[in-house]
């Protein structure tokens, strides 16, 4: 009997592990139709879709820059940068600001999104690998997959989509093509 209540007790503090296991926080997003997020803690701010000052010879994936009281941010179209077709803005279009560390410096950007849907709290028992293949993205832009309510996310990896170093190689290629 004393045996079968301490068994108990294991159970009931595994439960309860499990029911306090430390979830992270995502920002999820929609993006051509299909469901992403990204880490919270990355993130300064949502801001909406407003005015864009377009920079000449910039590679496609740059569609300008905005004034972000006063501090001079690019705005990256995630969709392009994707591969994909250029984000139309529609009513719910916004942009993400994000906080990116780059050999030790932090660089704000920001990210044109369809829109933001919400925050979700995904435990790490609940987010796969990336998958090495049946995604259309670069499996280092992926940080994982989460399952939230018996579907799936895809998790990005900010400081590889949004490498500096890699959009500055892809920069500099557009503009020997264009020269």
């Amino acid at each position: 009997m004393a045996e079968s209540m301490q068994v108990n007790k294991r159970t009931r503090a595994a439960v309860e592990r499990a029911q306090v296991e430390k979830k992270d926080q995502f920002l999820a997003f929609v993006l051509g139709g299909e469901h992403f997020a990204m880490d919270i803690r990355s993130i300064k701010e949502v801001i909406q879709y407003g005015s864009l000052t377009e920079v000449p010879l910039m590679p496609d994936f740059i569609r300008g820059v905005i004034n972000l009281r006063g501090a001079v941010v690019p705005v990256i179209d995630l969709s392009v940068r994707f591969g994909r077709p250029a984000t139309e803005v529609a009513r719910r279009t916004c942009v993400v600001i994000l906080e990116v560390e780059q050999a030790g410096e932090v660089v704000e950007l920001g990210v044109i999104v369809d829109h933001v849907s919400e925050v979700l709290e995904i435990g790490a028992s609940e987010i796969e690998p990336a998958p090495s293949f049946g995604s259309t993205l670069r499996s280092e832009f992926l940080a994982g997959v989460g399952k939230v309510g018996g579907k799936f996310v895809i998790l990005l990896d900010v400081n590889h989509v949004l490498s500096i170093e890699e959009m500055a190689a892809l920069g500099a290629g557009a503009r020997t093509e264009a020269s």
